[in-house]
């Protein structure tokens, strides 16, 4: 068996602060963290399911929306309190709903939408670089979407937040120089709750996707593993594609 690549180990000791870590990508993310020895802090609305992932990962669960700005700043200096530093920033929270044309769709829920997928990776940036600069070091990592770049029936609100959040990867980058690293990952489809939403609507061809299209959560956790060590600079300001074959290969990823 060949030996595991050294950025596995990059994330051990580390303050990690992931969001929406409830289910699918932040739970996997979660508990590959501390298996890797990772010192988490898990913010998210307060439920049974985030409870037990904090339960299973011995991490701290940190009451937050991250629709609201003081909420969040609180969590990461919750992190900095509690472990002294606030190392990597990961910007998972996110939601699907609603699935609905723009001529029939509550405008209240698709404000709360760009209120969770873009004005909350704002609000994790804006409360997260003012620490990171003080260190002079950090990763800011975002859970993006193909959906970024192209527009999907029903999707309006989805598709508008999640450009608008590379576009906060790309200028956040640009405004941290050298000393934050900042970069985003597109998983592509996955295996979670959320691919479970989509096909029940019924709407546009993803909706139409066999279950076995869709990669495991565990794939995205291994991602933003590696993207936070400096094997993945490259990337820095941009965006990683788990669609990417040779990021599959990379990162030893097979189907």
């Amino acid at each position: 068996m060949s030996a595991s690549p050294e950025w596995e180990n990059t994330i051990a000791g580390k303050a990690v602060l992931i969001t929406g870590a409830s289910r699918g990508i932040g739970a996997a993310t979660a508990r590959l963290f501390a298996a890797k020895g990772a010192k988490l802090g898990l913010a998210g609305r307060p439920g049974d399911a985030l409870s037990a992932v904090a339960e299973e990962t011995g991490a701290p669960l940190l009451p937050c929306d991250v629709a609201d700005f003081d909420a969040v700043e609180g969590a990461v200096d919750a992190m900095v309190e509690r472990f002294g530093a606030l190392d990597v920033l990961i910007n998972n929270a996110g939601v699907i709903d609603p699935i609905a044309p723009i001529e029939s769709v509550d405008p209240a829920e698709w404000g709360r939408q760009i209120d969770v997928n873009l004005k909350g990776v704002f609000y994790g940036m804006r409360a997260a670089l003012p620490v990171m600069r003080r260190q002079g070091k950090g990763s800011i990592l975002t859970v993006g979407s193909g959906a970024a770049y192209n527009a999907l029936e029903g999707w309006s609100g989805y598709c508008a937040s999640k450009a608008g959040a590379i576009m906060l990867t790309r200028a956040a980058h640009l405004e941290a120089g050298s000393a934050v690293r900042v970069l985003s990952l597109s998983p592509g489809t996955v295996a979670t709750d959320m691919q479970g939403a989509i096909r029940s609507s019924g709407i546009n061809p993803v909706s139409q996707l066999d279950w076995s299209a869709h990669v495991p959560p565990e794939w995205p956790a291994r991602a933003l593993l590696w993207m936070c060590s400096t094997d993945s600079d490259e990337y820095l300001g941009a965006e990683v594609s788990l669609r990417e074959p040779q990021i599959r290969t990379r990162l030893g990823l097979v189907a």
